[in-house]
């Protein structure tokens, strides 16, 4: 297939994936090969067995003034 026979959204997803692995392979990923600190790693593995405490929408609406 060319690219002249490709459609708009095809094209579009060709010139992402090409800019992604170019910034990719420029950028690399700074934190390979790194080890995360005791510290922090200890608030990341709490945060992800934390149960999701949110606040209803309903609420922040109405501390904004707004109606739901």
């Amino acid at each position: 297939m060319k690219v002249r026979d490709l459609g708009v959204e095809e094209l579009k997803a060709l010139v992402q994936e090409a800019v992604e692995e170019k910034l990719e392979e420029m950028l690399g990923d700074p934190d390979q090969g790194h080890e995360l600190q005791g510290k922090v790693k200890r608030r990341l593995e709490r945060s992800l067995s934390a149960k999701v405490r949110g606040v209803p929408a309903e609420k922040v609406a109405g501390d904004v003034g707004l109606r739901w």
